[in-house]
């Protein structure tokens, strides 16, 4: 018996996948920065640099990539919609000041890292 030939995904569906990739990467690199913290805060320096390590190499594929995300690049091609969510299942809001929020908490988070690191060392 020959299977059934299937078609190629539609534009919607690719889009959709790109979507859904897009946020849960979305939410691991949000759950590294915000373990950054939580590690910081137990005094667990080896974790917290190893997370700060992790988001770092997210920040330089944004930066080489025009500070937009690959996958950004990649959904435009699917659809004309380009409100701020349109890559990411996400509300409007937070996908606009997603890269603000997030890098605000980043950089505190090293700090407050650094900051934990030198009381403890002495």
């Amino acid at each position: 018996m020959n299977a059934p030939v299937q078609s190629p995904p539609s534009s919607a569906a690719r889009l959709v996948t790109i979507k859904a990739i897009h946020t849960v990467v979305w939410a691991f690199f949000v759950g590294c920065i915000l373990a950054i913290w939580v590690f910081a805060l137990r005094g667990d320096f080896f974790h917290a640099a190893l997370s700060i390590g992790v988001v770092l190499v997210e920040v330089l594929v944004l930066v080489l990539n025009g500070w937009q995300c690959p996958l950004t690049s990649l959904a435009a091609g699917y659809t004309g919609d380009r409100r701020d969510n349109f890559d990411i299942y996400l509300p409007e809001w937070l996908a606009r000041h997603n890269k603000l929020i997030f890098g605000i908490l980043y950089v505190a988070g090293i700090a407050a890292t650094l900051a934990r690191w030198s009381h403890a060392s002495t």
